[in-house]
């Protein structure tokens, strides 16, 4: 999925916002208001904003956007943020990987490493980790959703908790300005929790998109990370917290370009 410039800038007004009209984008942008509401259609067609009368504001709080379309919203982002995150991964080393498309990346990005041990409660991880004979993928129990193919509920839990490793990879579905994580469905937030109490180091990969999103959930505080992989520099509001928590923040432009 790629966005316009303009249609970015949208996206990111409106996230700092809650809600921009029209008429207002219209003046903004120097564009017709036709213009404009074909921008906010073709935005709440892909599940960035949600249209109202007059203008658009956030998308639901309480509904993810489909898993199809995450699959690829900011794909290359994601994939640059995925070599990075690989490139900071020892061989032979043992990790938690959570749910999300981020995380899926990241598996395919793990592929040229050798003897790692991976727990994971995302089938899809499994499935492409699989591809390296010498690793060891071991799977949570647990419900098995069928629209992303993630393993949620108490049995998960309790098998994350029976682990100690290196490395916890999680993604994260939203990230307050006051840092709050934030996802959709609890159960999934109790996992990922697990994973954070059982890892030497945590690891959160998550593009900028990310930043002010809104969802209902409570995972914890980005204070409660080790490193931020994203793509871009997070915002100004969040720095404070990033610093107060000694929150390392690693983009791909540190390291050279992502291409």
């Amino acid at each position: 999925m790629r966005l316009s410039q303009r249609q970015t800038k949208i996206v990111d007004l409106v996230r700092k916002e809650g809600f921009v009209s029209i008429d207002f984008l219209a003046q903004h942008f120097r564009m017709t208001p036709q213009t404009i509401r074909r921008d906010i259609n073709d935005l709440c067609g892909k599940g960035l904003l949600r249209r109202y009368h007059g203008g658009a504001g956030l998308p639901s709080s309480v509904e993810n956007t489909s898993y199809g379309t995450r699959q690829v919203m900011n794909l290359r982002e994601k994939r640059a943020i995925a070599r990075l995150v690989a490139s900071h991964i020892p061989d032979d080393a043992s990790l938690f990987m959570n749910i999300g498309t981020t995380t899926e990346e990241i598996a395919s990005a793990l592929l040229h490493h050798k003897g790692l041990r991976i727990i994971t409660n995302n089938l899809n991880v499994a499935n492409i980790l699989l591809r390296n004979d010498t690793f060891e993928v071991i799977v949570a129990g647990g419900v098995v959703r069928n629209r992303d193919r993630a393993v949620v509920g108490e049995t998960a839990i309790d098998f994350i908790s029976q682990f100690k490793v290196d490395f916890g990879i999680i993604g994260i579905s939203g990230i307050d300005l006051d840092g709050t994580l934030l996802d959709f469905d609890y159960r999934e937030v109790r996992v990922a929790q697990a994973i954070l109490r059982n890892s030497r180091s945590v690891f959160l990969a998550a593009d900028h998109s990310k930043f002010g999103r809104n969802a209902m959930v409570r995972l914890g505080n980005i204070a409660d990370i080790d490193v931020l992989f994203t793509d871009q520099e997070p915002p100004e509001e969040i720095l404070p917290v990033l610093e107060a928590g000694d929150v390392l923040v690693c983009t791909p432009q540190q390291d050279g370009p992502a291409d």
